[in-house]
């Protein structure tokens, strides 16, 4: 991770700051604003700032005043019945702000969340920082042969080092590229007033998608949730998921009942068709049936034997 020392005096400052509030707020959370959590090479995630706690996911589910005066096990009952029938509203009360350093790619591929307050550093008035993500050998891998969004085999030897090197080179060249067509001194003005160099917005198009840029991302914690169950997955590209993961471990700290839950029915639950739920009848029941004869395609079946431990 790559932060400036103007960076990190700012988010000392920030750290540093005290303010009374008639909120409520999470002290586990509270200790991890504004710090920036590394993800990637050069990426971080940072928590900025925050409204709503548990209680205030039960206080929306009951419409009451104040947290009333149930106790911890019952929110949590509560929380977990929400979860699992999966009432949206409520978890909407919660909201957070993100300060997130990704490359341009991971960017592109989480835009299509579109549930999301989104402001992103502009190329067309500023000048991208010379950083770019360089995958570790052990995240260099060969395009899968059964899933089309997918990886494979991991690439080894010299084939995989001059991966990285193209990687590289290609990244740096365009850079130096995208500084020359610029032609800017360290102030930001021309070199050359008389033969002024090419415009922002357009120099920044010859950048290699590995470049790091940098937003600020606000969701609530329903549609946060939504994209920790699709981005958290394993099945995920990586280079998006460790983003994901890092996520992850803030909302644990700011909201442990609705994250368990969340575990317990998104992330570590199975959703089951009509036809599989049946298939599991069956087997129950001490049947043992086909296929062919559940009405589940070769590719369900497969997945709902992985599911349930068993071959297929």
């Amino acid at each position: 991770m790559s932060l400036t020392d103007a960076q990190l005096a700012e988010i000392e400052a920030n750290r540093a700051q005290r303010a009374e509030t008639a909120r409520p707020t999470v002290p586990a959370l509270e200790a991890m604003l504004f710090a920036a959590i590394p993800v990637l090479d050069h990426g971080f995630v940072r928590v900025i700032d925050y409204m709503g706690d548990d209680a205030a996911i039960v206080q929306a589910a009951r419409v009451s005043y104040g947290r009333g005066t149930r106790r911890v096990s019952e929110d949590a009952g509560l929380i977990r019945y929400l979860m699992r029938h999966r009432h949206s509203t409520p978890f909407e009360m919660c909201e957070i702000k993100y300060h997130v350093k990704l490359p341009i790619f991971v960017a592109r591929q989480w835009i299509r969340h579109r549930t999301a307050n989104v402001n992103e550093y502009s190329a067309r008035y500023s000048i991208l920082d010379r950083e770019f993500y360089i995958p570790a050998p052990e995240n260099l891998a060969a395009q899968s042969s059964v899933n089309r969004q997918g990886r494979g085999e991991v690439l080894g030897g010299e084939r995989a080092m001059r991966v990285l090197d193209m990687l590289r080179e290609d990244a740096m060249r365009s850079y130096d590229h995208y500084v020359e067509m610029l032609d800017e001194a360290e102030d930001g003005r021309p070199r050359d007033p008389e033969n002024p160099g090419l415009a922002r917005e357009l120099a920044r198009m010859n950048l290699t998608l590995n470049t790091y840029t940098q937003w600020y991302w606000k969701t609530d914690l329903h549609n946060l949730l939504g994209f920790l169950s699709l981005r958290a997955d394993a099945h995920a590209q990586y280079e998006i998921r460790v983003y994901a993961d890092a996520m992850a471990a803030t909302v644990a700290a700011w909201v442990p009942a609705a994250y368990q839950a969340f575990q317990d029915y998104r992330l570590g639950a199975v959703t089951l068709s009509a036809q599989m739920l049946s298939v599991v009848k069956w087997m129950i029941a001490g049947e043992a049936p086909e296929q062919k004869a559940s009405g589940l395609s070769k590719r369900e079946w497969d997945e709902l034997m992985a599911a349930l431990g068993r071959t297929a």
